[in-house]
């Protein structure tokens, strides 16, 4: 496999740490609030799906679908915004929004967070710095609770009227055991049986009792994410106070036993670049974690609105470069490609530059 284009990672770290702005009809699909990791519109960069963050400031702009630099400078990189998709405009029979249940992420992903509330949510010194879950919720876009039904529903729509090719299901995490995965489970296994073939990833915190990520499986899902966001305790103690208590070595027995299960490179876990950690720490971390058969999922942090670190900077883009490469390196060693897990973060890798550096 020939090594990326180096200005080109380079330029799309820039435009993944700075953002873009643009006016709502430059990038029509959009997404605020919710888990993260930022407010962000979806674009196909370079043929890529991206997520790019929308900052007002920023000194690259979208206008009139021209991307310009600094002063002004056109930019040598092919962007298409992705197109409104036609699902967003329909409605349940009791006037609920489709777009209430789930939305399209990058080009061609449906996301639904199935639970809106999060346990760790209620507390500050326990909520993760970076989410705002309870957001929409609480501005009344969107339901606590999401059924089978419904998501069933928009599913077929999107798959329909938008060539939708995968689902991402996500939760907040509940007080019981099994973290949220047991409704993860009744919704997998109404939407695989009403759309059999279409790829679903679940994401969920390490259960408390490791059968539900049998019962993920079992119930049809194609792919897993247990995210951990950091690999060092003292970060994760700073920016998700409430999931450390979790220790890295449930983690590791979540993410073995996952890999079982779903076999390898079916198994994911975000990474957080930019929360104060080391980088030859976190590389080495990201190369166990390959080892194991986990796709570490190197994304850059983004400040966004309503959450305790909305005030907190990005890092700077030639750190989140150089990581995004070695990681990349890794991932390319081993043979893994998210593109090649069917469904979720990583097959879909908007929200990161992995896929752009060969991963």
């Amino acid at each position: 496999m020939s090594p990326p284009d180096v200005d080109a990672l380079d330029l799309r770290a820039q435009l993944a740490t700075r953002g873009v702005r643009t006016t709502p009809l430059g990038m029509p699909v959009r997404r605020t609030g919710g888990a993260g990791p930022s407010d962000d519109g979806h674009v196909r960069l370079g043929g890529l799906a991206t997520a790019l963050p929308l900052v007002d400031d920023s000194p690259y702009a979208l206008v009139e679908g021209r991307l310009t630099g600094p002063e002004g400078m056109l930019l040598d990189l092919e962007l298409e915004p992705v197109v409104r998709p036609a699902f967003y405009d329909l409605a349940f029979a009791d006037g609920t929004p489709y777009i209430a249940v789930a939305r399209l992420h990058g080009t061609s992903v449906l996301a639904s967070t199935v639970i809106q509330t999060c346990t760790r949510y209620t507390r500050e010194d326990t909520r993760c710095r970076f989410c705002a879950i309870e957001q929409s919720l609480d501005g009344g876009r969107t339901p606590a609770v999401k059924t089978p039904e419904q998501l069933v529903e928009v599913a077929r729509a999107a798959v329909a009227l938008d060539g939708v090719e995968q689902v991402v299901l996500t939760t907040g995490t509940t007080p019981g055991s099994d973290r949220g995965a047991a409704h993860l489970v009744r919704v997998v296994r109404a939407l695989t049986a009403a759309l059999p073939g279409l790829p679903v990833q679940v994401q969920v915190e390490p259960p408390a009792d490791l059968v539900w990520v049998r019962r993920l499986k079992e119930a049809g899902a194609t792919a897993i994410g247990i995210h951990v966001e950091s690999l060092d305790q003292a970060v994760r103690e700073r920016w998700t106070p409430g999931k450390a208590e979790v220790p890295l070595r449930r983690y590791d027995e979540a993410w073995l036993e996952a890999v079982r299960q779903f076999g390898p490179n079916r198994v994911s876990t975000y990474v957080l670049l930019g929360l104060g950690e080391d980088a030859d720490a976190t590389v080495a971390a990201c190369r166990r974690l390959v080892a194991m058969g986990v796709y570490p999922f190197v994304v850059p942090f983004r400040p966004m609105a309503g959450t305790l670190a909305a005030d907190h900077p990005a890092p700077d883009a030639p750190y989140v470069a150089d990581v995004t490469r070695r990681v990349a390196r890794l991932l390319v060693d081993a043979g893994m490609r998210g593109a090649d897990q069917g469904a979720g973060c990583a097959a879909c890798g908007a929200c990161g530059l992995l896929q752009a550096a060969g991963a």
